[in-house]
């Protein structure tokens, strides 16, 4: 009898590696993939998904599905999805492309309600014979990381063309000075004919554009010279409404919703008027076909960090200026780019590209932020924080015409108490020097001008008259403006010396310190470009604000 011998089954082969890391996890393994510092996903060779870990899954948020077999890719927002598998497929696949911890980074689609841009690094996993089955993904979130280098990118780039535009600024407003004056020194002429005067007004109103140019790029550059005081929102709004209604027409309507009791910020007036009336324009533009702009006020406690856009609000107490129209509302890839200076999508229709940028800079340098929220064909929302005040605070003293030329001319100005007074005029320009100087001589002044600080003190040797008061560029070659008062309010031992600092764009930290100073009361500062009607009114405000504090009026 032959004894048939049976063949024992041979033994299965073990679970390939990528399918334990797909089953149950135990121990250590276990603790290292739920590690919470990053998320981890376990994908295999054609990128579908096996395993996510707890704090993926809160990373992602809700709505994606981590679930096995899902595609990989479809945790990337959909435009990053090429790139995400450009870098991590050859990982996946163990090609000779794709090395140990490469990676990407991408925004996760939008599952959360603000998606996170994360920092992907992938590992292949291996079998036994060196074959990739698939690998370990690690996604780490670095979204603050991102929004911060964008507003750093952001800042810089707003800090150069400030820089930039602070310097041209400066020689233009310059020669917008000098232009304005020998206009206004041509006008009073006695005998002109008709056409000439027609000429005259040309050039002022010429000169007057280059001005409102200047303003333009020193407000989105954060270097306009602002006025700051206390100011209701409410009666600011309730103000500009009747010229607003004007200025959008019948077919469009404007709602005013204003919190009580109104809310107090501290900011230039003229300016904000310019905020107000810059959104109400592009809200128009918005409104072709009419519709319902909504100004409303506001106050937001915030007790963390409010993300709007590109902007981080930090903590604090803010009111809020909202601007809401009914119109088409902004496509999302143009939506980032509104507030960058000469970006337009109406360039055929005469639009600059400053005016949201000078919205944007002018709010900035109030120490405020802006905020957008649009979608398409239903409208835009645009949000003004600004810092609340509830005291009533001291407002940098403005003169008088420095936001707008005075109605009727002033008289020729003089210092009380004086039968001709000595003004010291310095400024590095020829230009706006001679203009200045015959100016004042034609009204009645004693004029001592000088090139530089260092030349007006070297007058200071010599056997001089009383001086009335000094008018002085801000910034000059050498020693400044602010230094040239200090100086000489110290050697005369006049620390209440009447004087006029001219500037074509802000010094904001020098205006505040001799603000701060004793005489403040007789300092004021004078925009460039400058009518001489604003440069008299001035003298003369200076010099009665020192007589009122005083009681006396000698100088």
């Amino acid at each position: 009898m032959i004894r048939l011998l049976r063949r024992r089954p041979a033994p299965p082969p073990p679970p390939r590696l990528i399918e334990r890391f797909a089953g149950p996890l135990e121990g250590p393994v276990a603790l290292l993939f739920e590690e919470p510092s990053a998320g981890r996903l376990i994908a295999d060779r054609h990128g579908r998904i096996l395993r996510a870990s707890a704090m993926l899954r809160q990373m992602a948020g809700p709505t994606l599905d981590l679930s096995p077999g899902t595609p990989l890719l479809l945790l990337f927002a959909a435009a990053e999805r090429d790139a995400a598998w450009a870098a991590l497929g050859p990982v996946l696949r163990g090609q000779a492309g794709g090395s140990p911890g490469r990676g990407v980074t991408a925004q996760l689609a939008a599952g959360a309600p603000e998606p996170a841009t994360v920092a992907v690094t992938a590992a292949a996993i291996r079998e036994a014979n060196g074959a990739a089955s698939g690998g370990l993904l690690s996604l780490r979130d670095v979204s603050a990381q991102t929004r911060l280098e964008a507003q750093l990118a952001h800042a810089q780039r707003l800090q150069a063309a400030g820089q930039l535009a602070g310097g041209v600024a400066h020689d233009f407003n310059n020669l917008l000075t000098a232009i304005l004056g020998a206009a206004d020194a041509l006008a009073a002429l006695d005998g002109l004919a008709a056409e000439a005067r027609e000429d005259i007004a040309q050039i002022r109103a010429s000169a007057a554009r280059g001005s409102a140019l200047t303003r333009h790029l020193l407000a989105f550059g954060r270097q306009q010279m602002l006025q700051p005081r206390a100011l209701s929102v409410n009666e600011v709004l309730t103000g500009m409404a009747g010229l607003l209604r004007r200025l959008l027409g019948s077919r469009v309507r404007l709602d005013l919703v204003l919190e009580a009791p109104g809310p107090t910020v501290r900011a230039d007036p003229t300016a904000l008027d310019q905020v107000l009336l810059n959104l109400a324009v592009n809200a128009r533009d918005a409104m072709p076909d009419g519709g319902t702009l909504t100004l409303r006020s506001g106050h937001i406690t915030l007790h963390r960090p409010l993300l709007r856009g590109a902007e981080t609000i930090p903590p604090g107490r803010y009111v809020m200026i909202e601007v809401q129209d009914t119109g088409t509302g902004i496509a999302p890839d143009i939506l980032p780019h509104i507030f960058e200076p000469f970006f337009t999508t109406r360039r055929e229709q005469g639009g600059s590209g400053l005016g949201l940028a000078t919205v944007h800079g002018i709010v900035r340098q109030s120490d405020g932020f802006l905020g957008v929220e649009s979608t398409p064909a239903v409208g835009t929302r645009m949000r003004v924080y600004l810092p609340r005040r509830d005291a009533e605070e001291t407002a940098i003293p403005a003169l008088p015409g420095a936001a707008a030329a005075p109605a009727a001319k002033p008289a020729p100005p003089r210092l009380p108490g004086t039968a001709a007074g000595v003004v010291l005029l310095v400024d590095d320009e020829p230009s706006v020097r001679r203009v200045a100087e015959r100016a004042l001589t034609r009204h009645g002044w004693q004029v001592l001008a000088a090139e530089s600080a260092e030349a007006a003190l070297a007058l200071l040797d010599g056997a001089l008259p009383p001086l009335a008061a000094v008018v002085t560029d801000l910034v000059m070659p050498g020693q400044d403006g602010a230094a040239l008062v200090r100086t000489l309010r110290a050697r005369l031992r006049r620390p209440d010396l009447p004087a006029i600092l001219a500037s074509g764009y802000a010094a904001e930290e020098v205006r505040r310190e001799l603000l701060a100073a004793p005489g403040a009361e007789a300092t004021a500062f004078l925009a460039k470009p400058y009518e001489i009607d604003e440069l008299l009114a001035g003298l003369q405000a200076v010099a009665a604000r020192r007589a009122d504090r005083h009681g006396h009026t000698e100088p």
